[in-house]
């Protein structure tokens, strides 16, 4: 069983912690570790390095040997563009032995909290089980839900397909729903979050995008075969850039009838804005503070500091405070999925030293 770690995008929701230089998968963000070395030390405890592959693009790719020095380089797959999901499996793809399409593999992205690992270990020898007796299925593995978050992805949990291993057909999503349909799906036990976390094996995989998305089927055809020869680079960078920019569940899952679903509770979050990364760190009416803070009757407020700089606050409530070396940013905290849209006009007033 191989191990795909997705780590090449930028987090915009968390600027200005999480900029192009440094996204928040290399952002100490709940440890003295990064969370792309908590990822891949998670990950760690059930393979061998040998068989951990990370999937990022040249940028970053200092930063990776950095953290992990013990990657070797092979296992390193450098994305000549960002061009999603899909285009990032095929690469992935073309660099394994045929024996291994056979096989189940594990995909999963480097910035996401899971506090139980005991129960994600658990997890994946299942989803490794339930992919070995269905190979002809994509397994996700979805997170039962503690609060309406509109931020994320929704899985409606089907008939049940294997009862000893609690594994259920997916007859539904819901991408990022309004508050009033998040509610209602959080009141019953059907719904679970999308953990973005996949189990399956590369043979299906190539199948469907051959069917679904048969342009870059036959660009991966054309980068696979020339893996080895000298002008693989140029030949690289000529498909890939070519290759459409699509989404693995609306290219593949949402037009695939085999999609299953293991639920779990492993303290899961993608920590997909302040305001998950608040709840995810303390209490919703506790403050979190990290940096040099006084304050007097702040209530439910989260400070990070990467300054030095202090930070007063008095009289105020529901406020994410972020202060690097050159921003100081304060959002409400039921706003702060609308960072996006700031990091949207930053970049059509070509404020590009601040993304």
């Amino acid at each position: 069983m191989k191990a795909l770690i997705l780590a090449g995008g930028k987090g915009t929701r968390l600027w200005p912690l999480s900029r192009q230089h440094k996204p928040k998968q290399f952002q100490k963000l709940i440890s003295e570790k990064t969370m792309f070395q908590e990822t891949f030390e998670r990950i760690s405890s059930m393979f061998s390095i040998e068989d951990i592959y990370v999937s990022t693009n040249e940028y970053y790719l200092g930063e990776i040997k950095k953290e992990i020095p013990s990657l070797v380089d092979k296992n390193i797959i450098l994305e000549p563009a960002n061009r999603e999901r899909v285009a990032a499996f095929l690469l992935f793809f073309a660099y394994l032995n045929q024996e291994d399409f056979s096989e189940p593999v594990i995909v999963l992205p480097s910035d996401h909290i899971i506090k139980d690992k005991d129960k994600f270990n658990k997890s994946l020898l299942i989803g490794k089980k339930f992919i070995k007796e269905y190979p002809d299925y994509i397994l996700l593995l979805g997170e039962k839900p503690n609060f309406p978050d509109t931020g994320l992805g929704y899985i409606k949990k089907g008939k049940i397909i294997d009862k000893e291993l609690s594994v259920y057909n997916v007859p539904f999503f819901k991408e990022k729903p309004n508050l009033e349909k998040a509610r209602s799906f959080i009141k019953t036990s059907e719904y679970l979050w999308n953990a973005g976390i996949f189990i399956f094996t590369p043979a299906l995989i190539e199948k469907l995008v051959k069917k679904f998305v048969l342009d870059n089927y036959q660009r991966y055809q054309e980068i696979r075969k020339n893996i080895r020869k000298s002008n693989f680079k140029e030949i690289l960078n000529k498909e890939y850039l070519e290759m459409d920019s699509v989404s693995f569940d609306c290219s593949i899952i949402e037009n695939y009838d085999k999609v299953a679903v293991l639920p779990t509770s492993m303290g899961w979050s993608d920590v997909g804005s302040w305001s998950v990364l608040k709840d995810s760190l303390s209490s919703p009416d506790k403050n979190f503070i990290k940096g040099n803070h006084v304050g007097v009757d702040s209530k439910n407020i989260m400070v990070y500091g990467e300054t030095d700089k202090l930070i007063a606050t008095v009289g105020v409530e529901d406020l994410i405070i972020a202060v690097t070396d050159d921003i100081v940013f304060i959002c409400n905290k039921k706003d702060s999925q609308k960072v996006k849209e700031l990091v949207k006009k930053l970049k059509d007033k070509q404020k590009f030293n601040y993304l």
